[in-house]
């Protein structure tokens, strides 16, 4: 029965949640952005900046509204365990993260912005009887943060943003738990939300040349502790012996810095390019506390190391109605594979990206933009995660990619 208790706590840790972008991040937070390759903090020039950098807010002129979405289509397969070669694929998920943004300026030295975005998440699936049912089935996770932000330029070069976050989010993980001795599975689900969690941003931008923008941006860590219910289904003889009731569950999401520069090489053509700093080793360890105090809280390590992306953007001023954009970006792994699951087939990453964004008349602006996303084929043959009772490594070959297209609208005032 510890070994049951073990299971549902990795379980419960959102041991190895969600999907595409490095760990569980989500990058997709206004086309223009996405288009670029993320290579934004030092551009920040729509209103998204509240996100990327609202430093960037004095760029703009009176009142803005920023209405968006992106839709991701994630495909990943499992191959083994080794050395079996027999192929798995993830159920096809498709899902929506938007955003929503709104600024105003005050004269040329203050402006204040509202965001709504969706900063970590996703989620995977797999059949139920796959030959990973014990590591992982369903797993989603859904965070989303409201952040006002200020934004003052004491001088035409220069300008500082501040800003405060306020988020709430949800988590839902499904699989199943070998019964043995006795014949059959247990089946596991999991809901927990967490409606209050905090955090701050802040940036700055500076101008030392007409041509040259360079820019940086922090976001801190948000820590959620999730409540919720984990329940057990088997045959009845069985059911009243498994640990289950209410537990809730600590999820620290990492801090980010990112710096950037751009350069107007001319009057149509700028370039731009970013380093983003991950800060995953603050997720190491995760613990779940039981409610019910008969029951021992538990506690697993998790590893995860700091990891970086390095992102480049070009745009193209074709007209003045009318831009073309490019990007490229390396997203670098923060798991270590002997830690990797089927929750989460992370690896390294390549993004590449186009979009074009046309004013459609004074006051409307559309952008829409392509990412597609390869993962390094990335094969496991140190697993620490154990796919059968009898301690078996789940050993296998990952290949996952994804496809996600953006579309963003401004309003401008």
């Amino acid at each position: 029965m510890k070994k049951f208790v073990l299971s549902l706590a990795a379980l419960i840790l959102l041991s190895n949640s969600m999907i595409f972008a490095g760990g569980f991040q989500l990058n997709e937070h206004g086309a223009k952005a996405l288009a670029l390759g993320g290579a934004f903090t030092a551009i920040a020039n729509d209103p998204s900046a509240i996100y990327w950098n609202g430093a960037g807010l004095t760029q703009l002129s009176g009142t803005h509204f920023m209405f968006g979405t992106a839709l991701i289509s994630p495909t990943s397969t499992f191959r083994g365990v080794s050395p079996n070669v027999d192929i798995y694929h993830m159920q096809p998920q498709v899902f929506f993260p938007s955003h929503f943004f709104g600024s105003h300026t005050f004269g040329e030295s203050f402006a204040v912005g509202l965001g709504f975005t969706t900063p970590f998440g996703l989620g995977t699936r797999w059949d139920e009887d796959w030959i990973g049912k014990y590591l992982a089935i369903e797993t989603e996770l859904k965070t989303f943060i409201v952040t006002p932000v200020i934004t003052y330029q004491p001088f035409t070069f220069l300008s500082l943003s501040a800003g405060f976050v306020y988020s709430f989010a949800d988590v839902l993980i499904t699989r199943k738990n070998s019964l043995e001795p006795f014949a059959g599975d247990a089946f596991i689900h999991l809901e927990g939300k967490d409606n209050s969690a905090f955090g701050y941003n802040a940036g700055i931008m500076l101008k030392p040349f007409d041509f040259l923008s360079l820019g940086a941006s922090f976001h801190s860590e948000v820590e959620y502790t999730f409540e919720g219910t984990a329940t057990a289904t088997a045959p009845n003889q069985l059911s009243s012996l498994l640990p289950q009731g209410d537990v809730t569950a600590d999820l620290k999401t990492p801090m980010n810095l990112a710096v950037g520069l751009a350069v107007d090489v001319s009057s149509s053509l700028k370039l731009s390019a970013d380093y983003q700093f991950v800060g995953w080793s603050s997720y190491d360890y995760l613990v779940v506390n039981f409610v019910d105090p008969a029951l021992e809280d538990l506690s697993s390590p998790r590893l995860y190391k700091d990891s970086y992306i390095i992102r480049f953007g070009a745009g193209y001023k074709a007209s003045d109605d009318l831009s073309l954009m490019a990007g490229v970006y390396f997203d670098s792994n923060p798991v270590e594979s002997e830690n990797l699951n089927p929750s989460l087939p992370d690896a390294d990453r390549l993004g590449l990206s186009v979009g074009v964004e046309g004013k459609l008349s004074e006051n409307l602006t559309v952008t829409g933009s392509f990412l597609f996303i390869r993962s390094k084929e990335l094969t496991v043959t140190n697993s620490a995660e154990e796919y059968t009772s009898g301690g078996s490594a789940f050993n296998g070959t990952y290949n996952s990619y994804a496809n996600i297209l953006s579309l963003s609208l401004i309003y401008g005032l």
